[in-house]
């Protein structure tokens, strides 16, 4: 009631935010001049990331939608034009969660195997720990199940035949498609390829800490994907919020 914004993303955001001293004092011991343009290139390469991770959050395909006329009376209703926003990334950062948890998963269990008496069991084990430290084999796997569970998440948590009967019963329709199966279709068909860019999106963010690190061989030097989508998003919420409640003091 007197809150602004999620208190659960607030606090996930502080403890982001807070981790940022102890990372820029550690870059602070390792500073090297002879590395200027390496973190010139870091730097802009920063506000690449977060400018593209601005615009992905916030990018809509509005879809045309027009309410047919109803003539009640002597009164007509209706006639009006809209739109139907679909995001770009409809999943937000669910994603890389998911695929986090499930590459976590396997490390978990053979590092605690390989302490185990069973010869056997510890040699397969620490097998199954080199591959998953190879670090472009993870970061093949870790980009692959972003992009998978990007296309599960939406499908589950946008149905289009909802979408496409709720506009048929309030007596909406898109411009030049028929109501019912084929606004599904046409709306389904948007989405997939909205979800397309979405999931290579999240998928390179996800995997981007990894390239910087296999690539510049600097731990320091990397920006965490998954912490900055969260950041930008409660940002971008809370800069949303503080202007409605602004607006709602002003008139």
């Amino acid at each position: 009631e007197f809150g602004i914004g999620n208190g659960v993303s607030l606090l996930i955001f502080s403890g982001i935010v807070a981790a940022l001293p102890s990372t820029l004092n550690q870059f602070r011991f390792t500073f090297d001049v002879s590395q200027i343009p390496v973190y010139l290139a870091f730097l802009i390469g920063a506000l690449i990331v977060i400018y593209g991770v601005v615009v992905i959050t916030e990018a809509e395909r509005p879809i045309p939608v027009t309410y047919a006329k109803r003539v009640r009376g002597m009164k007509v209703y209706g006639g009006v034009s809209t739109y139907l926003p679909l995001r770009l990334n409809q999943a937000g950062v669910i994603p890389i969660i998911f695929a986090l948890s499930i590459l976590l998963f396997p490390q978990m269990i053979f590092n605690f195997l390989t302490r185990v008496n069973n010869a056997v069991v510890a040699k397969i084990s620490s097998v199954g720990l080199s591959i998953l430290n190879n670090q472009w084999l993870y970061a093949v796997l870790y980009f692959l199940l972003v992009f998978i569970f990007t296309y599960f998440y939406t499908a589950v948590t946008f149905d289009p035949d909802s979408i496409a009967t709720n506009l048929q019963k309030s007596g909406a329709f898109i411009p030049g498609v028929r109501p019912g199966q084929s606004t599904s279709a046409h709306i389904a068909k948007i989405l997939t390829r909205l979800t397309l860019v979405g999931a290579l999106f999240l998928g390179l963010i996800a995997v981007l800490p990894l390239l910087m690190r296999a690539f510049t061989g600097n731990n320091t030097l990397a920006i965490g994907g998954t912490g900055l989508l969260i950041v930008v998003s409660v940002v971008i919420d809370l800069i949303k919020k503080v202007d409605a409640q602004v607006s709602i003091r002003e008139y």
